[in-house]
């Protein structure tokens, strides 16, 4: 069977972007990144594709349109079938969204709908929450907003500042978003509205990352 071909966007490390790299390398992952997309000129990123062997680029555009515009026609040239961002820090245009409409997923650093947009570990510790971590969504034009996927839930320590938060959350991030690409890429989500439904139900593995009972100690 042909592998998912994948396209990443992103602007900075590109951290989420080399768990899904190390995920590909695995024949058996249904999946491969076939494309790298930064808006911003050398950053770590890049450099993780180019010593993969991905091709990657970048498109410096200001212009939200022309953005747009270029990065869907490497993305059609590459034959994307998926566009997953990853730590891309701009907002994209809304014809661009609604051409790759559930065909493109996001990863945020919080348990939406709660804490969206910039510095979300910054606004769980402010509003005192027991519990953080990450979604994977279907992108839409509002911002970290579109039907979930997929969620890691993480432990807030009583000592927690930003910086140790979001490194804890980075870690389910890693684990979170290959599998999530992987049901993507097996066929396996149906989206009715804003709700997604996983077909044979949820594999442990993600069901792991999101348990009933000893959370603490399966995420600490």
């Amino acid at each position: 069977m042909e592998r998912l071909r994948v396209g990443v966007l992103i602007s900075g490390r590109g951290s989420n972007l080399q768990a899904l790299i190390d995920a590909a390398a695995d024949p058996a992952y249904p999946a491969e990144i076939v494309t790298v997309i930064s808006n911003r000129g050398a950053v770590p990123g890049l450099a993780r594709a180019a010593s993969s062997g991905i091709v990657n680029l970048v498109i410096a555009e200001t212009d939200r349109a022309a953005f747009a515009a270029a990065a869907d026609r490497v993305l059609r040239e590459a034959r994307v079938g998926l566009v997953a961002l990853a730590g891309f820090m701009r907002l994209l245009d809304a014809s661009f969204v609604a051409a790759w409409t559930d065909r493109m997923v996001n990863i945020h650093p919080s348990l939406l709908p709660a804490f969206p947009g910039l510095h979300p570990q910054r606004q769980a510790l402010a509003a005192g929450v027991k519990f953080s971590g990450c979604t994977v969504h279907f992108v839409r034009a509002e911002v970290d907003t579109g039907p979930i996927i997929a969620q890691a839930v993480v432990p807030v320590a009583d000592g927690d500042d930003e910086t140790r938060l979001a490194e804890r959350i980075l870690a389910a991030e890693h684990r979170l978003y290959p599998l999530a690409v992987r049901l993507y890429a097996e066929g396996r989500l149906r989206v009715a509205g804003n709700k997604v439904t996983v077909t044979g139900g949820m594999p442990p593995d993600i069901a792991a990352l999101n348990p009933s009972g000893t959370l603490t100690e399966k995420l600490a």
